[in-house]
């Protein structure tokens, strides 16, 4: 025993000799200092999730090679030598001299490393709001939330999945306190990972998903069920370090899934602001949604899938449509019927469903509330006041391509296609940074089409390419590849699009006279006039009773200055089918302006605008007609 403790003391003088332990602390401080600096600098450069990892791994490898060094070589004043032996060593030192110890660039080192590890663990130690490090830069905590998981091993429970995501996100956004990433942008990640089944989601997959939206917060959690309770579970997570701040559970019955979701979302809710204000709030717990049945809200999961999914709007109509008609007050529900009948053009039903939800918008939360009045807005109201509510709902959450989507049309209905420009390109960066598809293919055209009116034909092109890919043989895709190629006389190619255009608007049963016009739009854009009037005349021809293909051929020989004659004819037997017909007034105007006749042309110009407004949405061409008849006429009475 006694040779064991002598080795043991032997061994140990010999690693102090060696400087190993002053080693192992100054590649202990550098590695926390290393450790702490790329903490530091690994959000704002973007870098990617496994590089931390990447780090303490090197560190753990450079660690083992730096102790070998150390026992083995010293550093001297004459360079790196080998250690000596202990022999060796007691040699020296019996003919050394005794000097007065001086002061070491080593020594200096360590105090600059300790003040240095002291200065990066102050905040660590001494701060005790653990949530600044979860603060925006503008002082709001942005959260993540994520879909439950259902665990009750009864599939009627899996809307809920989804439905729970959603009303949590409704009732965070009414906060000022909040920045909540939207349902689309979290569940569109996950399906660009193949995590359709929620069961599989971790806490470390969701904390990779809140990080790729900016979200320092994370709600992750779940339903259960015992008997006929139902509980609810939730935690509130750092989404960089997995620290669980707080857990929750709710329980209840199945018919009460509504009011246990208010109660969690208010604790959730009043958790976090109040660790982030230090004062208390109200408790106070606000509606949800705008409807009590389970039901009901089931059908609007479901037609939020076909809208946001699927981009198919009747199908999104059909399920909205059952859960008003289980909840006549259920005003989300009318608002997006509205928004699906707005996608497919028809205006007046879509403004018949948007004015039902707006009568009811001070039942909303803010978020809805907001969404309410731009969805009104489209139909009643001016491109400037849809950009009041649409970069309202950008302050709430930035991270939302949808609404960077919308910003852009509209600047471009207002012409300001530059601007327009911007908001697409900010879409479709965010679908680039998540690494998944955009929702449809009108992320593409739409910035293609903004790109060609400002002559940007090379960055059209690049556009379209990277379309091809998400969006192979898609009909709109086809439709601006073939006014582009047509623009740039590519003769070869614009064919080729336009061949193919044809063939897949036929597959897609496309009636041939609706065709024809949409080729005449094609050749129209790409400025071959004599085309484009060859087609218009052709579908005039099919059907040559029918006043929309009549004002189509109309305005389009009035305004491209063809035969404006003709055109002013073809209006007038268009409005002798139907008065009120407010685009053949538009044409008619616009032809007796161009005629000089701007008295008569402003009070048909003032007609059309009022009809136009009451009945369909906001169209700039229009609006630019009546101001410069209004000019014309004024100058004449100044004169």
């Amino acid at each position: 025993m006694t040779q064991k403790s002598n080795d043991f003391q032997k061994f140990w003088q010999e690693l102090k000799r060696r400087k190993v332990f002053k080693v192992t602390a100054m590649y202990a401080g550098t590695a926390f200092i290393i450790l702490q600096l790329v903490d530091i600098i690994s959000q704002p450069l973007q870098l990617p999730n496994w590089t931390m990892t990447l780090v303490i791994v090197l560190l753990c490898i450079g660690f083992i090679i730096t102790l070998l060094i150390a026992w083995i070589y010293d550093i001297t004043p004459e360079g790196i030598k080998k250690t000596e032996s202990i022999e060796e060593a007691k040699n020296e030192d019996s003919k050394a001299i005794l000097v007065k110890r001086r002061i070491k660039i080593s020594d200096i080192i360590v105090v600059a490393m300790a003040i240095v590890i002291l200065i990066l663990l102050y905040p660590k130690v001494f701060n005790k709001d653990k949530f600044n490090d979860i603060k925006d830069a503008d002082g709001r905590i942005s959260v993540a939330v994520m879909p439950f998981q259902n665990m009750t091993n009864d599939t009627t429970w899996n809307v809920w999945q989804d439905g729970i995501q959603n009303l949590l996100i409704t009732s965070l956004s009414n906060s000022e306190e909040l920045k909540v990433r939207q349902p689309e942008s979290i569940n569109g990640l996950l399906q660009s990972k193949g995590l359709t089944n929620y069961a599989s989601i971790t806490p470390s997959v969701a904390s990779s998903i809140s990080q790729k939206l900016d979200a320092n917060v994370l709600i992750f959690g779940s339903v259960n069920q015992a008997g006929s309770t139902i509980r609810v579970n939730a935690q509130l997570i750092d989404s960089k370090t997995e620290e669980v701040f707080k857990s929750f559970q709710i329980d209840g019955t199945a018919d009460k899934i509504l009011n246990m979701i208010d109660s969690l979302s208010v604790i959730a809710k009043d958790f976090l602001i109040i660790s982030k204000l230090k004062k208390e709030v109200s408790l106070q717990i606000q509606p949800l949604a705008s409807t009590d049945s389970p039901d009901a809200y089931r059908y609007f999961i479901y037609g939020n899938n076909a809208f946001f999914t699927k981009a198919d709007f009747p199908t999104a109509i059909k399920l909205y449509s059952q859960a008003v008609a289980i909840d006549s007050n259920f005003v989300w529900a009318t608002l997006m019927i509205s928004y699906g009948y707005g996608n497919q053009g028809l205006y007046e039903e879509a403004k018949k469903w948007s004015l039902k939800a707006y009568k009811k918008k001070d039942q909303l939360p803010i978020l809805q509330k907001i969404w309410t009045n731009y969805v009104y807005s489209l139909g009643f109201e001016t491109p400037n006041e849809s950009l009041i509510y649409s970069k309202q709902l950008l302050e709430i959450d930035d991270q939302s391509p949808i609404v960077y989507f919308e910003i852009g049309c509209n600047y471009r209905d207002l012409h300001q296609y530059d601007k327009a420009i911007s908001e697409f390109e900010n879409a479709l960066e965010l679908y680039k940074k998540w690494n998944i598809r955009p929702i449809w293919v009108a992320d593409y055209t739409e910035l293609g089409n903004v790109y060609h009116k400002t002559g940007k034909y090379k960055e059209e092109n690049s556009i379209y390419k990277k379309a091809e890919q998400d969006f192979p043989d898609d009909v709109d895709l086809l439709y601006r590849q073939a006014i582009l190629s047509l623009s740039e006389r590519e003769t070869v190619s614009s064919n080729q699009y336009i061949d193919k255009f044809i063939s897949l608007s036929k597959n897609n049963s496309t009636p041939e006279e609706a065709i024809t016009t949409n080729l005449a739009m094609i050749y129209e854009e790409a400025d071959i006039l004599d085309k484009a009037e060859e087609y218009y005349r052709k579908a005039f021809s099919v059907e040559s009773e029918n006043p929309v293909k009549m004002n189509n051929l109309a305005y389009f020989l009035i305004d491209k200055d063809q035969n404006i004659k003709e055109g002013l004819e073809l209006a007038d037997r268009a409005l002798g089918i139907n008065p009120d017909n407010y685009a053949a007034l538009d044409s008619k105007g616009w032809g007796l302006f161009k005629q000089g006749k701007y008295q008569e042309a402003l009070e048909i110009l003032q007609k059309s605008w009022d009809i136009r407004m009451e009945k369909a949405v906001y169209n700039h061409a229009a609006f630019l007609h009546l101001e410069a008849a209004k000019k014309a006429v004024a100058n004449q009475k100044n004169n």
